[in-house]
């Protein structure tokens, strides 16, 4: 099974990796990772003001704050996930990454606000399964 693992450094992402762990079966060999990160873009003004080069570096070191610990953890446990950093939109990213990629599966961790919350806050979670045409595993 080819699976994406939306990752963002929270504490949320943690419990998802933790319950992977806990979970050979989804740890078998046979399964193929992806750990997707994905960087809210700076605004124009402020790509303007620090150039292209700044702003390039400034994403690749936020996603290598994610990335880094996630995929040293997934290694721990004889996973050698592949990695991607994306700008954009992380609901609406996710999904295209998902699509595009052919993935059987999208997991990633979920705050867990509620209805309530989602619909004042909105939330990443709940963009991701209105709109994956992949089937989506939260965990919480």
């Amino acid at each position: 099974m080819k699976i994406l693992l939306a990752v963002d450094g929270s504490a949320y992402t943690k419990k998802m990796l933790a319950y992977l762990a806990t979970h050979e079966e989804w740890l078998a060999p046979t399964n193929s990772f992806t750990l997707l990160t994905v960087q809210a873009q700076l605004p124009a003004h402020a790509r303007r003001v620090v150039g292209k080069e700044a702003t390039d570096t400034w994403y690749r070191e936020e996603s290598e704050k994610v990335l880094g610990p996630a995929t040293n953890f997934l290694m721990r446990h004889g996973i050698n996930p592949k990695t991607v950093s994306k700008v954009g939109h992380a609901g609406e990213t996710i999904c295209k990454v998902a699509e595009s990629g052919k993935f059987d599966m999208v997991v990633m961790g979920s705050h867990g606000h509620g209805v309530f919350g989602n619909l004042v806050m909105g939330s990443v979670a709940t963009q991701v399964l209105a709109h994956s045409k992949v089937p989506v595993l939260m965990v919480r």
